[in-house]
C-alpha cells in the first residue's frame, strides 16, 4: 500500500510503543547490566532506532515526511542551544520537586546512568549518553509518535508524545523533567518543521547533564569538605530555601527560554486533516494502558520492595 503521504495510525504507533517499551525494559536492562556503555549503545541503536526506521520503511511511510527530515539554519541551531540551556533549570527544578515528594515515602535510588569519573569516560558519555539518545529517541518520539498523534491536533500531539517520552524512561524519579523537556522539544520540532532541531536540543540537554555530573564528581571531595565547613545540613530550612531559589531561577530562565523560542523562524505548516476520520477508539489506547501498568509495577518494585 502506498503510504508516502500518510503518517502511521495512532493504534499501530501505540502497539509499536508497547513492544519497544518492553524490549527496552527487559532486553535493554539486561544488556546494560552486563556493560553499561555497550548496553546503552545496543539499547539506543538496536532496540529504539533500527526498529523504528525499519518499521516505517517496511510499512511504506515516507521517512522525510514522518520524521520531518528538513534542513535548519545556523541561526536556528544557535537559538536551540540557548533555548535548551535556559530550559534546563526548569526541568531540573521539576525533577527536584518530584524527588522531594518521593523521599517522604521511600528511599531514593541512585540514577542508573553512569557518572563519568575520568576525561575518557566524560567524552564517552557525551557520545553514548548525550548524542545517541538525541538521535535515536527523537526519531521515535518527535518523529513517529508525534506525527501519528498529529491527527488529534498539534498541541495534543506534543503533550501526548512528551508524556509517553517521560514514561519511556521507566523511572518515577526522572519522570516530570523529561515530560517538560519533551514538550519543549515538541514545540521546537513544529516551529522549525525539522527533527534535526530536536536532535540537537536533546543532545545539548543531555550534554549539560553529563558535564555537570562529571564536574561534580571531579570536585566531590572539595564539595564535601566545604559542605561540612559551612554546615550545609540545615534540615527543612535548607529544603525550603532550595525550593524558593530553584523556583526563582526556573521562572527567570524559563522566561528567557520562551523569549528565545519566539525568536525562532516559523517554518511550521498546516495540513488539511479531517478529525472525524481519525477519531481513535478506546481500544487504540489499550497498549498505552499496558505500558502504564508496567511502569507502575516496575517503579513500585524498585522503590518500595527492593
Amino acid at each position: 500500500m502506498e503510504r508516502k503521504h500518510m503518517n502511521p495510525s495512532i493504534f499501530e504507533t501505540n502497539i509499536f510503543y508497547l513492544i519497544i517499551g518492553v524490549l527496552l525494559l527487559f532486553l535493554g536492562g539486561l544488556v546494560q547490566s552486563k556493560e553499561i556503555y555497550l548496553g546503552l549503545i545496543i539499547t539506543e541503536y538496536l532496540i529504539i532506532l533500527l526498529p523504528t526506521i525499519t518499521y516505517l520503511k517496511a510499512r511504506g511511510y515516507s521517512l522525510k515526511k514522518v520524521l520531518k527530515l528538513n534542513k535548519i539554519s545556523a541561526k536556528e541551531v544557535a537559538l536551540i542551544f540557548l533555548i535548551v540551556i535556559f530550559s534546563y533549570p526548569v526541568g531540573v527544578f521539576l525533577n527536584y520537586l518530584m524527588i522531594l515528594l518521593l523521599s517522604n515515602f521511600t528511599e531514593l535510588k541512585p540514577t542508573p546512568i553512569p557518572i563519568p569519573k575520568s576525561t575518557w569516560e566524560y567524552f564517552l558519555g557525551l557520545l553514548v549518553i548525550s548524542l545517541s539518545p538525541g538521535i535515536c529517541e527523537e526519531v521515535l518520539f518527535r518523529g513517529m509518535v508525534m506525527s501519528s498523534y498529529e491527527k488529534l491536533g498539534k498541541k495534543k500531539a506534543i503533550i501526548i508524545s512528551a508524556i509517553l517520552f517521560g514514561i519511556f524512561h521507566f523511572n518515577l524519579q526522572n519522570l516530570v523533567g523529561p515530560i517538560f523537556l519533551g514538550i519543549i522539544f515538541g514545540f521546537i520540532a513544529y516551529k522549525t518543521n525539522s527533527l534535526f532541531s530536536t536532535m540537537i536540543a536533546h543532545g545539548v540537554n543531555n550534554s549539560i547533564a553529563t558535564t555537570i555530573a562529571y564536574l561534580t564528581m571531579r570536585n566531590m571531595d572539595k564539595i564535601s569538605i566545604e559542605s561540612q565547613d559551612i554546615g550545609i545540613s540545615m534540615g527543612s530550612f535548607a529544603t525550603v530555601l532550595t525550593i524558593i531559589v530553584g523556583f526563582v531561577i526556573a521562572i527567570i530562565s524559563g522566561a528567557i527560554a520562551y523569549t528565545l523560542y519566539k525568536s525562532l523562524p516559523d517554518n511550521s505548516y498546516e495540513e488539511d486533516i479531517s478529525f472525524e476520520e481519525y477519531t481513535p477508539r478506546v481500544v487504540h489506547y489499550l497498549p498505552l494502558l499496558v505500558v502504564l501498568v508496567i511502569f507502575i509495577i516496575y517503579n513500585y518494585m524498585v522503590l518500595f520492595v527492593y
